[in-house]
């Protein structure tokens, strides 16, 4: 901290219309008097700390002073109902909590009641302040006033050992209740440390953040390691300012799920397809020219005169303009959380914005594997990264072994029994293989295989990323387990379809009224066959449910880093699978 004081910007975040700066002197101010005052406050080493808050400087504040304060960490997702919230409060026994708003509050205080561990709420925002709440400037200027009481507060925050539990992670989980991660700092240290030495960070990059702190990979990637190298970290507004504050703030990096990354694709393609014969046939010649000068890139095999001639020319006409929409700086991307699709990730290399594709898990703090700008494979994950271990086990499910994994689940020393065994190996859920060259791909999630009635088994994350690339088709989710053939539940694109519904003379105000159409059904269904028809015959839904309204984390069917919840998907539509499954189809007497 004391060798960046003198730099000018640490974070950035817009309030009130402007981009406001805070510096490294500044946060370390503010770091010292927030740790102090939760000592002040009789919070003590091991003590939990839930922050309950959107992305800012106060969440990176608060943190921070935890860790100096050596008391554990408890990040809760801001999308999370009240309900959720009391569960994870309650069963970390957090003695204290950190909100950032008014309607962040208001979940705290419909259930206080509940939970006889919470002794202090603590609000970032003006606006939240009630009685039995201490406002975070309050907090901070009670540990000024107390520094004097307190002179071995550093010498005490260094005290923490590789051991010590830093952070308690609640996953989201796709099923049943969250449970609490430990982490310990030697955990996050360790994966901190060596993937600042993977990538190369400069002077004068930037990353914009916007994927939840409350998950290990934003935190890991867009928060620590971006502190470690010296990157101002921006917050974006939400998810949905994301395109416009790349164009303010133009980031050098940024994390991400591959949904950003798809729905950039998408928009590409739309206005590709919108465009006049000429432009089309020009981005057509562009991408082609792209995908050959990657392939010959990644292979480190000689670039002929003439492509690399045509690549500064599909650059000039074509790339350049998709770079300009990200902010035009962007050196590389991260992703992580789901499979990224092979052609996007070319499409974006092609364009001088290489997506680095990792994979990695809560319980692994979380990087297990990544591509790297020395080692690339488009399709995997990468390499394991230094010092951890990877295998495949005898059912293909992905093992993992090195100085990354939890210390457990909190709390429940059965679960973590099954997913730690005797040697050490965690083991991931996740299916998959490492090719010829030691790249690990993952293939699916052991729980999402689907195996028929018939004893086929298939793996629906590919295929449901096959039918998500027409521009018709905004989610999917394949179901089918222990059924005679696989269906798949489509929620469509609603502008795109309502161009194509308008053309044919269809009623397009009311979405719902469109999708119940016996026409539209038809043009999804023609559509996402095409995108499947190279599929083994049994791997191909028989039939499709056609769904008027995209999951969400507040409806529950999405966990906070946008992961489908398939269980709870099937559930809420089980009536019409069912009526789906009674009905006859094409091979099967009526």
């Amino acid at each position: 901290m004391q060798a960046r004081a003198a730099r000018p910007v640490a974070t950035r975040i817009k309030r009130d219309g402007r981009w406001t700066a805070l510096s490294y002197r500044e946060l370390a101010d503010r770091v010292e008097a927030a740790s102090v005052g939760l000592r002040e406050l009789g919070i003590t080493d091991g003590d939990r700390v839930a922050i309950l808050s959107e992305n800012r400087p106060e969440w990176a504040m608060a943190d921070y002073a935890c860790l100096a304060a050596r008391c554990t960490n408890v990040p809760i997702y801001p999308t999370l109902p009240a309900r959720q919230v009391e569960y994870i409060l309650r069963d970390s026994g957090a003695v204290a909590v950190l909100v950032s708003s008014a309607a962040q509050l208001e979940k705290v205080r419909a259930i206080r009641d509940k939970l006889p561990a919470l002794r202090h709420v603590i609000a970032f925002e003006a606006d939240a302040r009630a009685p039995a709440v201490l406002a975070f400037d309050e907090l901070l200027a009670s540990g000024r006033a107390a520094r004097a009481r307190h002179p071995d507060w550093r010498a005490h925050a260094l005290e923490a050992g590789p051991d010590d539990l830093a952070t308690l992670i609640y996953t989201s989980g796709t099923t049943g209740d969250p449970k609490g991660v430990m982490l310990t700092h030697g955990n996050i240290a360790s994966n901190v440390t060596t993937c600042v030495r993977l990538f190369r960070f400069a002077d004068g990059d930037e990353c914009l953040s916007f994927l939840p702190l409350s998950h290990i990979f934003e935190r890991m990637f867009g928060h620590y390691s971006m502190f470690f190298a010296g990157v101002v970290i921006n917050y974006a507004g939400s998810i949905e300012t994301v395109a416009a504050d790349m164009q303010d703030l133009r980031p050098t990096m940024m994390a991400s799920v591959p949904r950003l990354y798809e729905k950039i694709y998408a928009r590409v393609l739309d206005s590709v397809r919108a465009s006049p014969a000429p432009r089309r046939r020009i981005f057509a010649w562009a991408r082609h020219v792209g995908e050959a000068w990657v392939a010959r890139t990644l292979a480190r095999a000689p670039i002929p005169a003439a492509l690399s001639l045509q690549r500064r020319l599909a650059d000039r006409l074509v790339f350049s303009k998709l770079r300009a929409r990200t902010g035009g700086r962007i050196r590389f991307f991260i992703s992580g959380g789901a499979p990224l699709s092979a052609d996007i990730a070319k499409f974006f290399y092609a364009a001088g914005m290489p997506i680095l594709e990792g994979y990695g898990l809560t319980e692994t703090s979380p990087v297990m594997a990544v591509n790297t700008f020395e080692h690339t494979k488009l399709g995997t994950v990468g390499h394991p990264i230094p010092g951890v271990e990877i295998r495949i086990a005898t059912d293909g499910e992905i093992i993992t072994r090195g100085p990354n994994v939890m210390r457990g689940y909190y709390g429940k020393p059965e679960a973590t029994a099954e997913a730690i065994d005797a040697e050490g190996w965690f083991h991931t859920g996740d299916i998959g293989l490492i090719d010829a060259e030691g790249y690990l791909r993952i293939t699916d999630r052991k729980k999402d295989l689907i195996v028929t009635a018939g004893g086929k088994n298939i793996a629906p994350q590919p295929i449901e990323n096959l039918a998500k690339r027409s521009k018709y088709i905004s989610n999917a989710v394949m179901l089918g387990d222990r059924r005679p053939f696989p269906i798949m539940l489509l929620v469509p694109n609603p502008e795109p379809l309502r161009i194509w519904a308008a053309r044919h003379q269809l009623p397009t105000e009311d979405v719902e009224r469109m999708v119940a159409l016996p026409d539209v059904h038809t043009k999804l269904e023609r559509e996402v066959r095409m995108t499947l028809r190279d599929l083994a015959q049994f791997e191909m839904p028989k039939k499709f449910l056609l769904l008027p309204r995209d999951f969400s984390v507040e409806g529950g069917e999405l966990t906070p880093t946008l992961k489908v919840r398939r269980r709870i998907v099937e559930e809420r539509h089980k009536a019409a699978i069912e009526a789906l499954y009674a009905e006859p189809h094409a091979g099967e007497p009526a």
